[in-house]
């Protein structure tokens, strides 16, 4: 086999993996887009419950109007956010106004035992635990896509096709904000001792 022959053979190998790596990244990519929409379809769903959520509570709680109007405008933010950075920023902010609410909530106890506001508890458990879901199949879509962004060789043909890494979404839920850090509580037998003391 003559030379001409190894070196055409070297580079039509190498068009040959240079176009099924590009391939790899766009079907990647789409992956990552794909969950994205996933994600999306659930934060709606959440920000449609929020909506119902402000309009039982403030029926029967309207001494709460500052929490209201903060998660009123939270959602409206969220609402209106086109970038997903912005996005994750105000869906933040969505999730703290609703622990807010759910502790303010607390000091009313016939509007936590009606039936309006349990039910959209319960759905509104349900959304988050889809929102939970979502974003861990979305956040595993960005890891092997940027794993592939980044390693070599890879990362020279995501160079010239402009592909760049994608940022995870980290937004918590409310009912995982609510857990206490365990980390910041003290010991049991602490707190045991620190009440026994108090009495």
């Amino acid at each position: 086999m003559t030379p001409v022959y190894i070196a055409a053979g070297a580079v039509l190998l190498l068009v040959l993996w240079g176009v099924l790596t590009y391939n790899a990244l766009v079907r990647s990519r789409n992956r990552v887009d794909q969950a994205w929409s996933g994600v999306d379809v659930q934060l709606k769903r959440r920000r449609d419950l929020v909506q119902n959520l402000v309009t039982v509570v403030e029926a029967s709680a309207a001494h709460e109007r500052e929490t209201l109007t903060e998660l009123a405008d939270a959602r409206t933010d969220a609402v209106a956010a086109s970038s997903r950075v912005w996005r994750e920023r105000c869906e933040r902010r969505l999730t703290g106004a609703l622990v807010a609410l759910a502790v303010a909530v607390e000091a009313y106890p016939e509007l936590r035992t009606s039936d309006a506001y349990q039910e959209l508890q319960r759905q509104l458990a349900g959304v988050e635990d889809d929102i939970v879901g979502a974003r861990r199949i979305f956040n595993s879509n960005v890891q092997r896509f940027n794993d592939l962004v980044q390693t070599f060789p890879a990362s020279f043909v995501a160079r010239f096709g402009s592909f760049t890494p994608r940022q995870y979404f980290d937004v918590e839920t409310s009912a995982e904000r609510a857990v206490p850090d365990a980390a910041t509580q003290p010991p049991a037998e602490n707190r045991f001792a620190g009440g026994a003391a108090a009495a």
